[in-house]
């Protein structure tokens, strides 16, 4: 079996040499040249991801990749991992799927599979992939090619993450298609699980990010709450955690990041209107977890003030890019929010996260390209002002910086917090 896997970021490469490891032949396209010649090369650019993973399966001849979509015509499935931002507008922005699928359509045969990842709203696998597959190809679905939704549930960072082991989810155009997507998908994955449909498969994806976003806004917003009442949210989950029925912890933070939880939710929402309906916890729940920047920088106002200082040229260093713990992973990190809004009250900003020791050149957040890490001793951290936390990497060591610091502010209860240190350690 070959299979071609379109888009080799944290969701396309872990799957391919997942595939890979099974004795599957994967051929992986990207545009991103670099990419590509690192795969070849046999080194990984994720960093969870170790080169010898690489290395083993491309000097086999089971992992290879390319910028060139013809390999397609000699594959038996394709499988479409490729971003769907939101537009400025809050918007879905579909183009990189169905580009991807007018470039598929090209080489397309009979007997294909043709499987989308990417989250989205229900009936774009059945309608907008389907119609530009049809349409390029001269096939159609369900007859000569097979077509199914099966969305990624990758978790970069956890120690417990295998894409062997999460149960898959497998929504078919029609039963056909759902039964080669199973023979295809059961290579490399123990666990899958049938839905009726292409539309309940992208429906299962959007609640399970929506049900993520809306119970996260929920501690955030009785974070802000119970501080004003002098009461710590945290201590308040870690009780409400001892209750062993009806309740699921969800922990507070500086905002929202990744791929996943601030964007997909709004999918659901655009496609809603179209049936005049509101999707009000949606964007309720948007609304809370996109203003907790402005509630750090609210509290790292009143840490400074506390000690007789503004944000005007004071020394400040952030904790954590990434947008989760343990990861390199930047994407949608609210923690450029806030550097954004520190620097625009005339603050100077450095970062620590060894997981990103040079900002790269992105246009989301061009100001900082090339901006380096600071390095980590008491030399430099005690020449801040003010330290905020906002991403608990594991490897950074809290004891030192809580010596060390002369004020922080801590958004994702990573630094010890007792009655001797309330003054100098804020929460946020």
């Amino acid at each position: 079996m070959n299979i071609a896997i379109v888009g080799l970021g944290y969701v396309g490469l872990p799957l391919s040499l997942q595939f890979a490891k099974n004795n599957v032949k994967v051929i992986g396209i990207d545009l991103d040249i670099d990419k590509v010649q690192s795969i070849n090369s046999g080194r990984s650019y994720i960093n969870h991801i170790n080169n010898n993973s690489v290395i083993e399966l491309v000097n086999k001849g089971l992992f290879s990749a390319t910028h060139n979509y013809d390999v397609i015509k000699d594959v038996d499935a394709v499988i479409i991992c490729v971003p769907t931002p939101l537009s400025k507008n809050q918007e879905p922005d579909l183009s990189y799927v169905l580009n991807t699928g007018r470039s598929i359509s090209k080489y397309l045969r009979t007997g294909v599979l043709v499987s989308l990842e990417s989250s989205t709203y229900p009936g774009t696998t059945e309608i907008d992939l389907r119609l530009v597959l049809e349409e390029g190809s001269g096939l159609k679905a369900g007859k000569d090619f097979h077509l199914c939704f099966s969305p990624e549930r990758e978790n970069p960072g956890s120690e417990n993450s295998s894409v062997a082991l999460i149960p898959k989810l497998v929504g078919g155009y029609t039963k056909s298609c759902e039964l080669r997507a199973i023979e295809i998908y059961s290579r490399a994955i123990q666990t899958l699980i049938p839905v009726s449909s292409c539309r309940t498969a992208e429906a299962t994806k959007l609640l399970e990010n929506i049900f993520r976003g809306v119970n996260i806004a929920l501690v955030n917003e009785l974070k802000v709450v119970y501080s004003a009442m002098g009461i710590d949210i945290w201590e308040v989950i870690e009780a409400a955690k001892t209750k062993p029925f009806g309740y699921m912890a969800f922990y507070p933070g500086p905002g929202l990041g990744g791929h996943c939880i601030p964007i997909d939710p709004f999918y659901l929402t655009w496609k809603a209107r179209e049936y005049g309906l509101q999707t009000k916890f949606i964007e309720l729940a948007g609304e809370i977890n996109t203003s907790m920047p402005d509630y750090v920088i609210k509290r790292s106002f009143e840490a400074l003030n506390s000690v007789g200082k503004s944000f005007k040229n004071a020394s400040i260093l952030v904790i954590g890019l990434a947008y989760k713990p343990n990861v390199d992973d930047f994407r949608e990190s609210p923690t450029f929010v806030i550097m954004d809004k520190l620097n625009n009250y005339s603050a100077n900003v450095d970062y620590y996260d060894s997981f990103i020791p040079v900002i790269p050149n992105t246009c989301e957040y061009s100001k900082w390209s090339g901006k380096k890490c600071i390095d980590w001793n008491k030399e430099n951290i005690v020449k801040y002002d003010l330290v905020i936390v906002t991403t608990n990497h594991s490897n950074v060591n809290y004891a030192e910086l809580s010596n060390w610091a002369v004020l922080i502010v801590d958004t994702r209860n990573a630094v010890k917090y007792d009655c001797s240190n309330k003054n100098k350690i804020w929460r946020a």
